[in-house]
């Protein structure tokens, strides 16, 4: 059993920042991917960022240039820093971890809980 732990959403003014991490624990070989999606209210879930166990990066076009997505292999975490927010950035936040329990090329996609954030003056 995988868990994922998010932390970091809130309340922030637009144009703020904030930081969202998320830490993946328990019976983990490796991860491939790890990101970020978020679901506003009325709204399908969008993929926010990825990024591969190696480092390369994708980004939605509606947060490139003010969203960063990092990660620790060796603590296996993600984060992702925002910046420049906006009102319609509003929404929950999942992270999510492609994880290998086993040598095996079998991964399994594991959820955080979800982590709010609001944009708003």
């Amino acid at each position: 059993q995988v868990q994922l732990v998010e932390s970091g959403g809130g309340l922030v003014q637009p144009g703020g920042s904030l930081r969202l991490s998320c830490a993946a624990s328990g019976s983990i070989f490796s991860i491939n991917d790890m990101g970020w999606s978020r679901q506003a209210p009325g709204k399908e879930r969008e993929l926010v960022a990825t990024i591969t166990s190696g480092g390369s990066t994708k980004y939605a076009d509606s947060v490139k240039g003010r969203f960063t997505i990092t990660r620790d292999n060796v603590q296996n975490t993600v984060s992702l820093q925002m910046d420049s927010l906006k009102p319609e950035d509003t929404a929950v936040f999942y992270c999510f971890a492609d994880v290998h329990p086993s040598r095996s090329n079998v991964y399994y996609k594991y959820w955080g809980q979800g982590t709010q954030v609001t944009v708003s003056s």
